[in-house]
């Protein structure tokens, strides 16, 4: 809760129970509706307590998801460029094997195995969900999927949980909001006496479970930002 929101609601409480100390011939109405108007505050302020927390977790998941994301392309590039170096050496030896049709048949069939060689590896790199028999000629096993395919799609489902996790503290900061100018009006009621400041107050409130319940279930429900 912000400092100047805090403020207010310290003077409310401490309006309350000058009235209620010093209060006049009205003193029980007016009781009755300063404990009306403490407790929807109080209300408040439970529902701007779960509202921020919430946020914060998200804003939390939001920034891990965007380091994983970043890291998996990271990987991704650094893939493609093994794969691409890989790929044009066998390009070369393919070259040579053909032109140097009257190497010896050793020259020949060493070009050969490290022709294989190197396509099993760049394809490797492109793809790491390969059949046992594969995996077992590369020496991949288990599959870990580190292959170009498999971090791709891992980026961008980590770049989709960081969009959701934004989306969700884009509503939990809009409803945090609402909940502190619900306090603020609300507390101001008690210093004013202005009771339609209450019902603005509760209104508020009601908005801002909406966002919070938006933000948990449906935070793609209402774009913002």
């Amino acid at each position: 809760m912000s400092h100047g929101v805090h403020a207010v609601q310290h003077e409310a409480e401490h309006k309350i129970q000058h009235d209620s100390e010093h209060g006049g011939g009205g003193k029980n109405l007016l009781d009755a509706r300063n404990k009306k108007v403490a407790l929807l505050i109080a209300v408040i302020a439970l529902c701007l307590a779960f509202s921020e927390t919430l946020g914060k977790s998200a804003q939390t998941a939001a920034l891990s998801y965007n380091v994983e994301a970043s890291n998996l392309w990271a990987f991704f590039q650094a893939k493609t460029i093994r794969q691409t170096v890989v790929q044009a050496a066998t390009e070369i030896l393919k070259i040579d094997l053909t032109r140097d049709g009257g190497d010896p048949a050793t020259t020949k069939a060493a070009l050969s195995k490290r022709i294989q060689s190197w396509e099993a590896i760049a394809a490797r790199y492109d793809t790491e969900l390969m059949d046992p028999p594969v995996r077992k000629e590369v020496n991949l096993n288990p599959p870990y999927g580190e292959g170009r395919r498999e971090l791709m799609a891992r980026a961008i489902a980590a770049e989709a949980k960081r969009d959701t996790a934004l989306e969700k503290y884009h509503h939990y900061e809009v409803a945090s909001a609402a909940f502190q100018i619900g306090i603020v009006l609300a507390s101001a009621t008690v210093i004013t006496g202005m009771v339609l400041l209450t019902y603005l107050a509760a209104g508020l409130g009601l908005i801002g479970l909406a966002f919070m319940a938006i933000g948990f279930f449906a935070p793609h429900a209402v774009h913002l930002f």
